[in-house]
């Protein structure tokens, strides 16, 4: 069982942000390789037997690049100092609910969801939340808000056509993708050798969003 992040890769990572430029990378490369990149490939398979275990479906992963895109961005560090890694259920969903894991030099967090419904996902979406089943999602992220549980901004500032402004889920209407997020203080959830055993349990809060999207 993968027993944590180092302290090490935390360092690393505050390092990083501190210094992010190509100098500097190529001089600790063998320290992310070591700490950062061999480790997240044992923590994703660990990780992925676990929502396996959680969820009854088999699970992919994927280890977010360390170098950014910043084709188009005006900021031009050449870095992500954090480590981002998502869990994608292996069914025949085509767009199933994924889930996150995003370590950063000061923080973990932990989510499910979609950021962004494809046409026809969003078009479903919007048809269940019309109905009772919108009404059942209500009260559940109510719970989970209640809970501590953050969940994604809102995309739209009015309720989409042909819904009534006045809908009873005109806030959940007004959503393009539906995300749940728990934040952990600091990175020691992370650190810890039960790293595997804190994300399942953060995944079981948040568990009733995967568990609406992924019948969408």
């Amino acid at each position: 069982m993968f027993d944590g992040f180092s302290k090490e890769a935390i360092a690393f990572l505050k390092d990083l942000k501190a210094n992010n430029n190509r100098a500097w990378f190529a001089d600790h490369k063998k320290v992310y390789e070591s700490e950062i990149k061999t480790p997240a490939r044992h923590f994703c398979d660990d990780m992925a037997a676990a929502l396996q275990k959680l969820t009854g479906t088999p699970h992919g992963s994927k280890v977010f690049r360390i170098n950014r895109d910043i084709r188009f961005s005006k900021d031009k560090t050449p870095y992500n100092a954090h480590l981002h890694i998502s869990f994608i259920p292996q069914g025949e969903e085509e767009h199933p609910p994924h889930w996150f894991f995003g370590l950063d030099p000061t923080s973990l967090t932990i989510g499910v969801g979609n950021f962004m419904f494809e046409k026809e996902r969003l078009d479903a979406y919007r048809k269940r939340v019309d109905g009772t089943d919108g009404a059942a999602l209500a009260r559940t992220l109510a719970k989970l808000e209640k809970s501590g549980v953050r969940l994604g901004k809102l995309d739209l500032k009015r309720v989409p056509a042909p819904y009534p402004q006045d809908h009873p889920q005109a806030d959940l209407l007004k959503r393009k993708g539906l995300s749940a997020w728990v934040d952990f203080k600091d990175t020691k959830p992370a650190t810890s050798k039960e790293v595997i055993k804190n994300c399942t349990t953060g995944f079981k809060r948040i568990k009733p969003v995967y568990d609406w999207l992924i019948a969408l």
